[in-house]
């Protein structure tokens, strides 16, 4: 039986490589709307970070999402993606 290759992909907070499963994908469409993608296979250009509010505030003060995504990222976003990992440490 062969061994399934593990899809790894950079988290734009800290900058380290970790299987694409266990981050969080920010989609850029292309009426240069800026998502949050739950199932990872949204169309658009992607970044990745990783489940952590320290990654978060790395990428935002550094503007790494808004480089990486190549268009002004809104607050709304931010305080979105907030909401949901402050709700993935509670449980």
């Amino acid at each position: 039986m062969r061994v399934k290759k593990v899809p790894m992909r950079k988290c734009i907070g800290c900058g380290e490589n970790k299987p694409k499963k266990e981050l969080i994908r920010i989609v850029r469409t292309t009426n240069m709307e800026v998502k949050i993608d739950p199932t990872g296979k949204m169309n658009g250009r992607g970044a990745y970070i990783c489940p952590n509010i320290n990654c978060l505030e790395q990428a935002r003060k550094s503007k790494r999402l808004s480089n990486a995504l190549e268009v002004e990222i809104p607050n709304s976003v931010y305080e979105e993606l907030k909401v949901l990992l402050e709700s993935d440490m509670k449980q």
